[in-house]
């Protein structure tokens, strides 16, 4: 075991020798110190402009619904711009938000409207940055290193995670909000430095490049098909949910439970990142007993006592080594939920997969915040978060049936499908286009292939059919022909390049049922206008 430990260490890090990534990593994990400094400073300073726990629970309202409106979007566009120029031009904006604080902030004028209306449009550049940044990582290091990476950029969030918020803090108690604002800005600097020093291959052209609305369709009609990913959606949806009461409220909870300063939240936030990291080193081992279900349920019971404890308001020694645990129990989760969502999307919508999984993510945080800051402005904090923890219990044994997807299948596209045939050139833009696959299948397989089929379609509708379907000849019944619509000749050509060796193995199923001779004779068909 101690072993595998060792190499598993040295596989992470070994991401770290490519100069590229090291240099954005570096840069990315200063920039992540700074956001959390920004962070910090407007989450303390609204609790200096309203006592009311909903204007507290709105900054990360503000923060969060961002991702949760614009993710999908985000996605798309990861996909389809240069991600190079595109996140410089997204630096710029947080740039740009930070040094409007910091002028405000200066002169006496920020407001508790004008904080949460910038917190919204810094989490606007966080919306499109997200997948960018994860669609990038595949393109700095070898593939054997690529979950090294994934690992490492976990580990650099959590490092600011750990020094933003008690720098942020220590400094907003020091020499105020502007100059806590301008660190911040300063961030940015070396990020977009970064940026610029990486001299990224341009894209080469190609005629079946998706454009935005083509993408945007993709993207949604995979999120419809994959019942697995609605699977992780949905237990992601109710712990955030749920686990959100305790960001929203931290707080107050630092200023008037626990009669802290700034400088003391900050401690606290930073106690969440180092628990984080800690939870990060430990999980391989906690992995080794426990599924991905065992770890989500782990995860929401840590989290849920935590809260629990802080309802009584501890002393403030006992209330840094509690938030050290919240942050075991939500890197557990998180990182257990990202993972899964990981490993069961394809390449080629991975972006817009996470995309959604960071929608549903910031969704349930935006929503929880204000359902919690209003419900805590009713009956107070300390109840709030007791409500909270025993519903995190709830529903994290009640949604445990629901098991999270395993993701070992090969994903990686298997390019067996041949070129369709064609009398003379087609428009890429020529639709919709209607698949037909014939079979013959003995009565007797018929319900067997009906099973296969099913199973089947999962696939055609994933990776580009808006409709799909069986039908049998009236004259003979043995004749069985699966037909399925594309919107366009080069959506389904597309499709030819995103079929998975899985979803091989799943054609590969139904055709043993095929009683005819030779392959089953495949169809196209092309809309005529009128």
């Amino acid at each position: 075991m101690a072993d595998q430990k060792i190499q598993s260490t040295g596989g992470s890090f070994a991401s770290l020798r490519q100069p590229v990534f090291a240099v954005l990593w570096a840069a990315t994990v200063l920039g992540n110190v700074g956001s959390f400094m920004r962070d910090v400073a407007s989450s303390w300073l609204v609790t200096d402009l309203s006592a009311s726990p909903t204007a507290v629970a709105l900054i990360q309202t503000a923060a969060t619904l961002p991702i949760f409106l614009l993710a999908i979007p985000a996605g798309v566009l990861s996909d389809i711009l240069d991600r190079r120029r595109f996140l410089i031009v997204v630096q710029l904006l947080l740039a740009s938000v930070s040094g409007t604080l910091l002028v405000l902030s200066h002169f006496g004028a920020l407001t508790v409207d004008y904080l949460i209306a910038l917190t919204f449009v810094g989490g606007i550049g966080a919306a499109l940055m997200g997948p960018t940044w994860q669609a990038i990582v595949p393109e700095l290091v070898p593939r054997e290193n690529l979950k090294g990476a994934v690992a490492l950029n976990s580990l650099g969030i959590n490092i600011a995670r750990a020094i933003g918020p008690a720098a942020g803090g220590l400094i907003l108690a020091s020499f105020g909000a502007a100059v806590t604002y301008g660190m911040d800005v300063l961030s940015y600097v070396f990020v977009i430095a970064a940026l610029l020093w990486w001299k990224r291959p341009a894209a080469t052209d190609s005629a079946l490049s998706e454009n935005f609305l083509g993408a945007f369709r993709a993207g949604l009609r995979y999120t419809r098909a994959s019942k697995e990913l609605h699977r992780v959606l949905l237990r992601a949806a109710v712990f955030f949910l749920f686990a959100s009461a305790v960001w929203a409220l931290l707080p107050l909870v630092a200023r008037q439970m626990l009669g802290g300063t700034a400088g003391f939240y900050g401690v606290l936030l930073g106690a969440v990142g180092a628990g984080a990291i800690v939870g990060a080193l430990v999980m391989p081992r906690v992995s080794a007993h426990l599924d991905t279900d065992g770890l989500v349920l782990l995860a929401s019971v840590v989290s849920a006592a935590v809260m629990a404890m802080l309802v009584f308001a501890p002393p403030k020694w006992l209330a840094v080594p509690l938030l050290v645990l919240l942050g075991m129990g939500w890197i557990t989760a998180l990182t257990t939920f990202n993972s899964v969502a990981q490993a069961i999307l394809p390449n080629w919508v991975r972006g817009r997969g996470l995309a959604v999984y960071l929608m549903v993510f910031n969704g349930a945080m935006a929503a929880g915040s204000l359902g919690w800051g209003l419900v805590a402005r009713e009956i107070g904090v300390p109840y709030a978060l007791a409500v909270s923890a025993a519903g995190l219990v709830v529903v994290a044994l009640l949604f445990h049936r629901v098991r999270l997807p395993v993701g070992e299948v090969d994903l990686q596209a298997s390019n067996h499908w041949p070129e369709p045939l064609v009398a003379e050139s087609v428009a890429n833009d020529r639709g919709p286009v209607l698949v037909q696959v014939e079979y013959r299948i003995r009565q007797e397989d018929r319900a067997a292939f009906l099973d296969a089929m099913k199973r089947l379609s999962q696939e055609r509708l994933r990776d580009g059919a808006y409709a799909w379907g069986v039908v049998e000849h009236t004259n003979d019944p043995q004749r069985v022909v699966e037909w399925f619509f594309v919107e366009s000749w080069a959506e389904h050509l597309r499709q030819h390049h995103r079929v998975s060796h899985a979803d091989a193995d799943l054609q590969a199923e139904a055709l043993r049922f095929h009683a005819g001779p030779g392959k089953p004779e495949v169809h196209h068909f092309l809309a005529l206008k009128h």
